[in-house]
């Protein structure tokens, strides 16, 4: 037995010797590229520290959209299928990972043998020989180099890469609900005023029929309101077309059939359109995920660089086998039916026709792509929050003016509608006053949508309340 620990030495020094130095790693360590920011948007006077919240749609003050929100949340298929997308890169992840742990296996069997050319030498029939096995075999592969490390690393990076992709697929399906329920409800604006308009244009033509009969107007007179009677009628079904295919899309996001989906009608001009704070911009780059998920991606990219460069060297394994073999169950425990085995081997690459250069070249190219994308990614993400500030304001200039703009042209047409039936001015006075009221009208609501999407553009530009620390939404700090 002493003999046989002595022959063991040899053997054991050099495997824990190269585990102790297992931890080894070659290639480039990660550094994030360099990227400019601003200190400031354009056109603030001043930024705070305060973002959105995770629920940023509540400041809407609007309970259908909350409705909605919560359903999309729940059955929404972009979103389904991106958290199914990060189960897939978490079992990859477990993948990588289970070859920096050593595999064990077991195996056992019954065999039976008998030679039919030995005779007993009692002169009987031939006996088989029945042998016993139980064997346990352990091997390891040493990641002397950091292989195995920088591939799980690239796996758990992708890993993370696919949370940022679900957030940011959660949050495109938000603004898409948001913006599809604000066109439904300015859709519906648009048809009532369009309806009333129509009502408000049969009136004048009954009027003018009056005075016509009369003998006070004349059939050019009934002719041309009998035009802007057919115009506005003839405004409503695309109206009515538009309306259904938004409430159609907005049922999509919400996982429902379109017969199945239920919304009240809400005018856009009750819902509070609230003011946005920025934010700072230095901390902008923490709370878009899709920043996050670009970075992620180069992460991943580094670690296969490594890894490929870690497959230029040799591998070293080891394999342990040990068990029990017995001709007999009762003699299976016996010193003499132990059996063990303990190897060591080592493969170094000497010719691969350029297989694993290539690889490297591969993957060196594959980050070098990635840090475009990424450093465009970061320009694009501060150009989105400028876009949206301008827009926000703009738009908000744009609904005060058309206001106005709505108000004198009604106040025109009811003095006109009053000289025409007092005599004082001509049927083509008062159908100019009326054409402008209707625009004016309808051009207020689709400012007004306009000007709801923007704030939800500049929500969706600042990450709609999410931030990178926890992975996770996350109300914003006070």
């Amino acid at each position: 037995m002493p003999v046989t620990v002595f022959r063991q030495r040899p053997l054991l020094l050099p495997v824990f010797a190269a585990a102790l130095l297992s931890a080894c790693s070659v290639g480039p360590d990660y550094h994030r590229p360099e990227t400019s920011e601003p200190a400031r948007w354009s056109g603030e006077a001043g930024s705070a520290a305060l973002w959105p919240s995770v629920t940023w749609w509540r400041d809407f003050h609007s309970a259908s959209l909350d409705r909605l929100m919560s359903q999309a949340q729940q059955a929404n298929f972009d979103i389904g299928a991106a958290m199914a997308r990060v189960r897939q890169a978490d079992a990859q992840a477990k993948i990588a990972g289970a070859n920096l742990l050593p595999t064990v296996q077991a195996s056992g069997g019954e065999t039976r043998n008998r030679n039919n050319t030995t005779t007993p030498r009692t002169g009987g029939a031939p006996r088989g020989v029945e042998t016993l096995n139980g064997i346990l075999t352990a091997s390891y592969e040493l990641d002397f180099w950091g292989r195995y490390a920088d591939a799980a690393q690239a796996a758990e990076a992708t890993a993370r890469a696919s949370r940022f992709d679900q957030q940011t697929t959660a949050l495109t399906v938000q603004a898409s609900v948001a913006n599809t329920y604000f066109t439904v409800s300015a859709l519906s604006d648009r048809l009532k005023v369009a309806r009333d308009n129509l009502d408000v244009a049969l009136h004048v033509q009954d009027a003018i029929q009056a005075r016509a009969a009369a003998g006070t107007a004349t059939a050019l007179d009934v002719a041309q309101q009998e035009s802007v009677v057919a115009a506005q009628r003839a405004a409503i079904p695309p109206l009515v077309q538009q309306l259904r295919q938004n409430r159609n899309a907005l049922a999509i996001l919400i996982g429902r059939l379109p017969e199945d989906l239920s919304v009240p009608d809400e005018s856009l001009s009750t819902v509070v359109l609230p003011a946005v704070a920025a934010g700072l911009p230095s901390g902008l780059l923490i709370r878009r995920p899709d920043v996050q998920y670009a970075e992620a991606q180069l992460v991943a990219a580094n670690a296969n660089i490594k890894a490929a460069q870690a497959a230029l060297f040799p591998d070293i394994k080891l394999t342990v086998q040990g068990g029990l073999q017995s001709t007999a169950l009762a003699r299976a425990l016996d010193p003499g039916s132990v059996l063990y085995s303990l190897a060591a081997s080592a493969t170094q690459p000497i010719f691969s026709g350029d297989s694993l250069e290539g690889g490297i070249e591969y993957q060196q190219a594959r980050y070098d792509e990635l840090t475009q994308s990424y450093q465009k990614t970061v320009i694009s993400a501060f150009g989105d929050v400028e876009n949206a500030l301008v827009a926000v304001e703009t738009n908000d200039q744009q609904e005060s003016a058309q206001q106005i703009a709505v108000e004198t042209a009604r106040r025109a047409y009811d003095i006109a509608q009053a000289q025409m039936f007092g005599g004082t001015i001509d049927i083509v006075t008062l159908l100019n006053t009326q054409r402008t009221l209707f625009q004016a009208q309808d051009a207020l609501v689709q400012v007004r949508l306009t000007h709801a999407q923007a704030v939800v553009g500049l929500f969706r530009a600042l990450g709609g309340g999410w931030q990178a620390e926890s992975g996770t939404l996350a109300q914003n700090p006070t």
